[in-house]
């Protein structure tokens, strides 16, 4: 399967990820942690993450992984 996995970060430190395959926000610093309840409560940021996995990251899939067995 496919992961998308999406991190904020700000100076050099991450604090806030959201990892498709868990389907929610996960926050690594208090302010994270704090936003991660704020966008997990807010199901269209939630849907918006989402959406990324089947917009960007399988249609690039497809590509490559096309562009890898005409090679073999």
């Amino acid at each position: 399967g496919i992961e998308f996995i999406d991190s904020y970060v700000f100076n050099k430190v991450e604090d806030i990820r959201f990892n498709s395959t868990v389907g929610r926000f996960v926050g690594y610093t208090e302010h994270g942690v704090k936003n991660a309840e704020a966008w997990n409560s807010d199901a269209g940021i939630l849907g918006q993450e989402q959406g990324e996995l089947e917009r960007v990251c399988k249609p690039s899939a497809a590509i490559d992984y096309s562009a890898i067995l005409d090679k073999t």
